[in-house]
């Protein structure tokens, strides 16, 4: 659960960065951060789920 929670924090601390570097309104920019929030959680998640099949 430890690790999920650094995901959710890396995701929105990076996420945040992102958007307020974007250039656009500020309407682009909170659906900019929005978006790259979701892609790194849910890329992460699917990355997890793949390498667990992996038997190291």
């Amino acid at each position: 659960m430890t690790h999920f929670l650094y995901l959710l924090g890396f995701a929105l601390l990076v996420s945040v960065a992102f958007a307020v570097f974007f250039d656009g309104s500020m309407k682009e920019r909170v659906i900019y951060g929005v978006k790259s929030f979701l892609q790194f959680v849910v890329v992460s998640l699917v990355l997890a789920w793949v390498l667990y099949f992996i038997p190291w």
